[in-house]
């Protein structure tokens, strides 16, 4: 397929600015897959489409406040460091974008905070806007991380055009979140309330957690016209035995086996055994599912909508078949479902 099949006019609008006043009272749509029909719920209702012993997989990966304001030496030049991931934790390395790029470069010392708590200093270059940062700060990782959590913001996508606030550190961040490690939200898990998760537990609903540290390859815009020829970033994610096993529970007793966001999806199908099972494994996955794309362990995929012409899209796409997904969009925007992170969800079955 092409890239161009997966555009369409979204209106602006449309795209959450902020989340829900409640999680579980977003929009639900839901879509059938084997006839096609459409209904559209509120998401605390997806608990009717369950029953005993199905599972869902989750994503516990936890956001951290990637996104730093700073100054340049010398010139005092405001700057912005976006952390990706941490290279090195006793040398305290960390893969970076920054902004504007051009000033930034190899030898220069950053600085953060009004008394300058934290102390950066770009050790490499690695493309037009990353970098490889040092941070100069003594002290263990521990003291790190407090200094960060107190300079950083949490890293709302800039299609979310305004100033981070302090809900969105709650809000920006799933109810089951425990795995430090992400610079963006599995935004699916965002719907689902405490309550909402003890209903489904007392229904004898299984849930697997595994992790995938969500990067901003996510987001990262497609420029080949032919998907095949795409590459994705590589996350790094994990699953445990537990959560394999209770998928495989489910997957053995022909139950729905419910993956919560596409990195759920990519995670589980990067993690297929010889006989077609979930195995438990740790590691990197660049895996980019595209139509036409067999899927092995989950069934169901509960996704919000996505913007046009990405990989999150074209994963639905592969899930649901690109004329009921186009049909599916086509019906939100007619109803006015929110996009993106803090937007509606759809649960395809």
């Amino acid at each position: 397929m092409k890239l161009s099949e997966f555009d369409f006019e979204l209106p602006p609008k449309l795209v959450a600015e902020y989340p829900a006043t409640y999680r579980d009272e977003s929009k639900l749509m839901i879509v059938h897959r084997d006839t096609g029909e459409i209904e559209h719920r509120v998401f605390k209702d997806i608990i009717d489409y369950f029953d005993e012993s199905d599972c869902i997989a989750v994503n516990n990966t936890k956001v951290f406040p990637a996104r730093l304001y700073g100054k340049k030496e010398k010139t005092g030049a405001k700057i912005e460091v976006f952390l990706l991931r941490q290279l090195n934790v006793e040398m305290k390395l960390w893969d970076v974008l920054v902004d504007p790029a051009r000033k930034i470069r190899v030898g220069n010392k950053l600085y953060f905070g009004e008394n300058n708590e934290l102390i950066a200093e770009v050790v490499d270059n690695t493309t037009s806007r990353g970098r490889t940062i040092r941070f100069l700060t003594e002290g263990d990782d521990n003291h790190f991380k407090e200094a960060l959590s107190r300079l950083g913001q949490t890293p709302l996508p800039k299609y979310i055009n305004r100033e981070v606030e302090e809900m969105d550190k709650e809000r920006y961040q799933t109810v089951y979140a425990k795995v430090e490690g992400a610079v963006a939200a599995p935004t699916a898990g965002l719907h689902f309330s405490p309550e909402l998760l003890k209903r489904f537990e007392i229904k004898g609903v299984s849930r697997a957690e595994l992790t995938l540290h969500v990067g901003l390859g996510t987001f990262r815009n497609i420029e080949v016209e032919d998907l095949s020829k795409h590459k994705m970033d590589a996350e790094y994610y994990s699953i445990g035995q537990e959560s394999a096993d209770l998928v495989n529970a489910a997957k053995r007793g022909k139950k729905r086996i419910c993956a919560v966001g596409t990195t759920s999806m990519r995670s589980m199908e990067s993690s297929v055994s010889a006989d077609y099972f979930l195995k438990s494994t740790s590691g990197w996955t660049n895996l980019f599912i595209h139509p036409p794309f067999e899927f092995m362990i989950a069934n169901s995929m509960v996704t919000n909508f996505h913007l046009p012409k990405t990989s999150l899209i074209i994963m639905v796409a592969a899930f649901a078949g690109y004329d009921l997904t186009m049909k599916a969009y086509k019906e939100a925007i007619k109803k006015k479902y929110r996009f993106f992170s803090y937007g509606d969800a759809m649960l395809i079955i």
